[in-house]
C-alpha cells in the first residue's frame, strides 16, 4: 500500500519555527510506524531524528504522537491506522530536534517519588517473603516502562511540568503497596503536596495512552485514597 507520512520537523540550529515534511512510500500493512521512520531516515533523509532502542515494546524509547495519540512507534501497525500517518513529538516536553524531546523534567518527577525499594531491617538469610495476594496488590503498576506516553497525554502536565504526572504516581504506587517496603508514608507525603496526586482531574487520557494497558487512573485513585485514609489495605 502507498502510505503518506507527515512528520513534524524542527532543527533549532536552522529553523525559526517547526514545520512538517511529507514522505510517500510503499509499505506492507503489517509493518510498524518505526519501520517506516527507519526507512525514511536510512534512504531519504538521514537528518530525521527520533528515539528508538529495543524496537519490541519493552524500552519505551519510541513513544510519540501518531495520528494524534500517544503510541509506541514499534507497536503501531500501518494496518491499524491507515495510509495517512502524522507523526509528532510528545506534548508537554521541549522539542530538542524533530521527534526528540527533552525527557529530563519527566525523569526528575519520577526520581522525586522515591521509585526504589526501602527496607532498613537486617537482610534475611533468603528472600523477603511475600504472598501471591500481597504481590497482586501492586502487580499492575510493575509493568511501567517509563515511556512517558501517559504523562505527556495529561492536560495537567501540559499546563505545569512540575506536576509529578501519572507515570511517577504509578511508580510510587508500585512501592507504596509493596508489603516489604517501609517508605510508604514518605511517598504519600510527597504526593500530597500541591504538585502531587491531587492535580489529577481523572480525565483517563493516561489510561488510554498506556502501551502496557496499566489501569493508571485506578492506581492514582488508590493513592489518593491512601493519602486521605492513611490506610494501605
Amino acid at each position: 500500500m502507498l502510505v503518506t507520512m507527515k512528520i513534524f520537523r524542527f532543527n533549532p540550529e536552522k529553523d525559526k519555527k517547526p514545520h512538517y515534511d511529507v514522505f510517500k512510500l510503499e509499505a506492507d500493512p503489517t509493518e510498524r510506524v518505526l519501520d517506516l521512520l527507519e526507512r525514511i531516515k536510512g534512504l531519504e533523509d538521514g537528518a530525521l531524528t527520533f528515539r528508538r532502542s529495543c524496537a519490541h515494546g519493552i524500552c519505551g524509547s519510541c513513544a510519540m504522537r501518531i495520528n494524534g495519540m500517544n503510541r509506541l512507534a514499534c507497536k503501531t501497525l500501518v494496518q491499524n491506522i491507515g495510509d495517512r500517518i502524522t507523526v509528532e513529538p510528545l506534548l508537554g516536553l521541549n522539542v530538542e530536534k524533530d521527534l526528540l524531546v527533552d525527557m529530563e523534567p519527566f525523569f526528575e518527577n519520577y526520581r522525586s517519588v522515591m521509585p526504589y525499594f526501602v527496607n532498613n531491617d537486617p537482610p534475611p538469610n533468603k528472600e523477603r517473603l511475600q504472598s501471591p495476594e500481597e504481590r497482586e496488590r501492586f502487580d499492575d503498576t510493575t509493568k511501567c516502562i517509563l515511556c512517558a506516553a501517559c504523562t505527556t497525554s495529561c492536560p495537567s502536565f501540559w499546563v505545569n511540568e512540575k506536576y509529578v504526572g501519572p507515570s511517577a504516581i504509578v511508580n510510587a504506587h508500585r512501592f507504596i503497596f509493596d508489603s516489604r517496603d517501609q517508605a510508604a508514608k514518605e511517598r504519600l507525603e510527597i504526593l500530597s503536596d500541591q504538585f502531587g496526586v491531587y492535580r489529577c482531574r481523572t480525565i483517563f487520557n493516561c489510561t488510554l495512552a498506556c502501551p502496557r494497558d496499566i489501569e493508571i487512573t485506578k492506581a492514582i485513585g488508590e493513592v489518593k485514597e491512601a493519602i486521605a485514609t492513611g490506610k494501605l489495605d
